[in-house]
């Protein structure tokens, strides 16, 4: 056994097994206590919310709650190993939204025989909370399911290995294409991948002012064009009317690659068929399609990110979801809309070209970052990522309609 997964066990494994508990958030220390605690007491709160459903923001945790909920079919880049294989990474996920927004977390995972069974579990269940994070949840199953749990649901649904990736994804590309001097309603995109990740990252840059006729997706038959007969009405989105196949021959001059597909997959020498200053997110985990230290030394004009928190420009969930969440509840918002998303996108952006403080340079274990090459997305451990993100969202709910409440007076005021 490793010493890194003897580690990673004995951290799930002592003093207590998993990542997280459930904490009390009122006394019980006397009978009064437990009488006000449950019976008799509780039946006030449950009159008082029968009497006006809103009430349940008051009385219980419903509004600081995300339910993390999976299948276990497709775990990380392991691939569907089930529900209960899953179970450390949905803790996982619940362990980051309490550091990093103060979220409460419960991880459930469904064990099911149709897609249909699926969604009815998750609708069913899904008012208890005040949101529901899908994750790893494999493709194109993923993309039926989260359409239709937003048509269901009252609270906000977010697929995060969709739109977690497409908006952290989305913010680095743009401050990359703006360092390289590029547009991005100019830009020739090669995708490499065409799963839940790549879908949502192509789809908002769309939003973000993509042409969809200069992005050209592969899967792992190739190039996706119009005249192949065996594509899903996702993929079916992003066939281009070409006579290129390969991924040599659609990368010959293109400004930008994102790959979230499998390691090693960009030979060195088709990475130097792209246009002058090129941008490479090469973001399949745990190994890129291309090293980095392989990349700049065939293209020293390029501007690099991985998923890899030890390569500079990481791009990782984690600067997006808990926030988006923590903003969207926060004005119990009743879907996750584009709106939000772009807005979320604008603010991480924007935060990567401001000085970085002390605390974040020591916590990130470097000297010094700049707006520039190697610094186009703020850190993870960057604190002012839960304020201004939170905040974005919050604004873009209440301005977009989605929000049931106002935005609350001095919200994340810094």
């Amino acid at each position: 056994m490793t010493d890194f997964r003897k580690q990673a066990l004995d951290y799930h494994a002592y003093p207590t097994p998993g990542k997280i508990s459930i904490e009390l958030t009122k006394p019980a220390e006397t009978s009064k206590d437990l009488a006000l605690a449950y019976s008799p007491g509780v039946a006030e709160p449950v009159r008082a919310i029968a009497e006006n459903p809103e009430d349940v923001y008051k009385y219980t945790a419903k509004g600081n709650m995300v339910a993390v909920i999976s299948n276990g079919t497709a775990i990380l880049g392991l691939g569907n190993l089930g529900p209960m294989a899953s179970k450390p990474v949905m803790e996982g996920k619940a362990l980051l939204f309490k550091r990093f927004a103060g979220l409460d977390s419960i991880d459930i995972e469904v064990t099911h025989r149709t897609t249909q069974d699926f969604i009815n579990t998750v609708a069913n269940i899904a008012d208890s909370f005040g949101g529901v994070n899908l994750e790893d949840i494999k493709a194109p199953e993923c993309f039926e399911i989260e359409q239709a749990l937003i048509e269901r649901c009252e609270v906000p649904i977010f697929h995060d290995d969709q739109h977690g990736t497409a908006i952290v994804t989305a913010a680095g590309l743009l401050n990359a294409l703006e360092i390289q001097g590029k547009d991005l309603r100019k830009a020739q995109i090669v995708c490499l991948g065409a799963g839940a990740a790549a879908i949502a990252c192509m789809e908002l840059l769309i939003k973000c002012g993509a042409q969809r006729e200069h992005i050209y997706m592969l899967d792992s038959k190739g190039v996706i064009h119009t005249r192949r007969d065996d594509l899903n009405e996702y993929k079916a989105l992003f066939a281009n009317n070409t006579d290129k196949r390969t991924l040599e021959e659609v990368i010959t001059e293109a400004d930008v690659f994102v790959g979230v597909s499998g390691p090693n997959l960009l030979a060195p020498d088709a990475l130097k068929l792209m246009a002058e200053k090129p941008i490479v997110f090469a973001c399949s985990n745990p190994d890129p399609e291309i090293k980095p230290e392989l990349a700049l030394a065939v293209r020293d004009d390029l501007i690099m990110a991985t998923g890899r928190s030890d390569y500079p420009n990481q791009v990782n969930n984690v600067l997006c979801f808990p926030f988006i969440f923590r903003g969207a509840l926060d004005v119990r918002a009743k879907a996750i809309n584009d709106e939000m998303k772009l807005a979320a996108v604008e603010a991480i952006r924007q935060l990567a070209k401001e000085p970085v403080p002390e605390a974040v340079l020591k916590a990130s274990g470097v000297d010094k970052l700049e707006f520039g090459p190697n610094y186009i997305i703020p850190k993870p451990l960057d604190a002012r990522l839960r304020t201004r993100v939170s905040r974005a969202v919050a604004e873009a709910a209440v301005a977009s309609g989605a929000a049931r409440i106002e935005l609350p007076k001095n919200y994340m005021a810094e």
